[in-house]
C-alpha cells in the first residue's frame, strides 16, 4: 500500500495537470460526498462510481491522515491559487458561523483539506462529514444504508468473523461515526434531510446503486462529467 506522502504527491501532480488544461471554474456540482453505514457496501459503491465517472476518490482514512499532519495539509492547501484560497476561507468561515463550531487543530486541518478537494472538484469523498463542509450548490450528498441484520451478515462474511463479533463491529462503528458528526458538526448523521439521495442496498444491488447515483447527477446542474 502506498504511503500517504506518495498518494498526496501523485494527487497534487494530477491537480497541477488538470488546472493547466481546464477553463475557468464552472458553476454547478463538482463533488459527490458519500456517507455510509458499516456493512452497507458504501465503500465499494464509491469506488465504482468514481471509476464510472472517471474522477478521483478520497477515502475516509486518507483524508483523516492528511488532516492529522500539518505538513501534508499545507501541501494540499498550496495547490490552490489566491482566488481559491479566498473562496475556501469564506466557506469555512460561513460553516463555523452557521453551525456554531469551535474547531480544534484537527478540525481546522480537516475543513481545509475537504475544502481544497472541493475547490479542485471532480471527486468522490467518502466519510469525514464532507457533506457538512462543502456548500450545497457544490456537492451532491449521498447516504448508503441497509437494515442492521443485513449489514451484520455482510461484515461477518467480508471479515470471516462470527455474527456476534460482526454485530459488535457494526454497532461500534455506527456509534463512532454518529459521535464524530455530532462532535464536529453539531449534526445527526442519520438525518435524511442532510443528504440529496439515500439508497438502501438491501433493495438495490451495488451496481444499480452506482447507476442511480450517476443518473441523479445527470438531473442536477453538474460539472463532474464534461
Amino acid at each position: 500500500m502506498k504511503s500517504i506522502n506518495r498518494l498526496i504527491e501523485e494527487q497534487v501532480h494530477r491537480w497541477q495537470i488538470s488546472r493547466k488544461k481546464e477553463a475557468p471554474e464552472k458553476e454547478g456540482v463538482s463533488i459527490v460526498t458519500l456517507s455510509r453505514q458499516p456493512g452497507s457496501g458504501g465503500r465499494i459503491i464509491a469506488s465504482r462510481l468514481a471509476q464510472k465517472l472517471g474522477i478521483d476518490i478520497f477515502h475516509q482514512e486518507v483524508i483523516h491522515q492528511i488532516a492529522e499532519s500539518a505538513d501534508v495539509s499545507e501541501t494540499v492547501l498550496e495547490t490552490l491559487d489566491e482566488r481559491g484560497l479566498n473562496t475556501l476561507e469564506h466557506w469555512i468561515a460561513s460553516l463555523v458561523h452557521e453551525r456554531h463550531l469551535w474547531p480544534d487543530r484537527y478540525m481546522q486541518h480537516l475543513l481545509k483539506v475537504i475544502g481544497t478537494i472541493g475547490k479542485h472538484g471532480r471527486a468522490v469523498i467518502v466519510g469525514r462529514g464532507a457533506n457538512f463542509v462543502l456548500p450545497v450548490e457544490k456537492r451532491f450528498a449521498v447516504r448508503i444504508v441497509a437494515p442492521q441484520a443485513w449489514r451484520i451478515e455482510n461484515v461477518a462474511r467480508e471479515f470471516d468473523i462470527s455474527p456476534e463479533d460482526a454485530k459488535r463491529r457494526v454497532l461500534r462503528t455506527d456509534s463512532d461515526r454518529r459521535a464524530f458528526i455530532r462532535k464536529y458538526f453539531n449534526a445527526d448523521i442519520a438525518d435524511p434531510t442532510n443528504y440529496d439521495l439515500v439508497i438502501n442496498t438491501a433493495t438495490l444491488n451495488l451496481d444499480d446503486a452506482v447507476n442511480v447515483i450517476s443518473a441523479a447527477l445527470g438531473m442536477v446542474e453538474c460539472v463532474l462529467v464534461e
